[in-house]
């Protein structure tokens, strides 16, 4: 069972360079802009991953009445989900979407 520790925190995005705020209904855990994550947790909001890598957004699926963004970490190559939050850039998900 996955145990979700409640991070919001602000941040620079690595991918592109953006000053991203913290979300404040739930824990931030990409930039809105670029969509891009970082490979920090194993278990959400635990940071207790030491791969570090970025997580480049590859997808976008459909989860209950929402969406997931799917990535793979360009370091280790492990695929992980995040739900999509209200602020990201729905441009960049309809891109996404349509690489598959």
């Amino acid at each position: 069972m996955k145990v979700f520790h409640m991070i919001d925190n602000s941040f620079i995005c690595e991918n592109c360079g953006s000053n991203v705020e913290k979300l404040g209904y739930t824990a931030r855990d990409h930039c809105p802009h670029c969509l891009y994550s970082k490979h920090v947790d194993i278990n959400p909001g635990d940071r207790s991953n030491k791969c570090l890598g970025l997580l480049k957004p590859i997808g976008i699926e459909k989860f209950k009445d929402t969406y997931k963004i799917v990535y793979q970490c360009e370091k280790c190559k492990k695929v992980h989900k995040n739900i999509v939050a209200r602020d990201d850039d729905i441009n960049v998900i309809i891109d996404i979407s349509h690489n598959k």
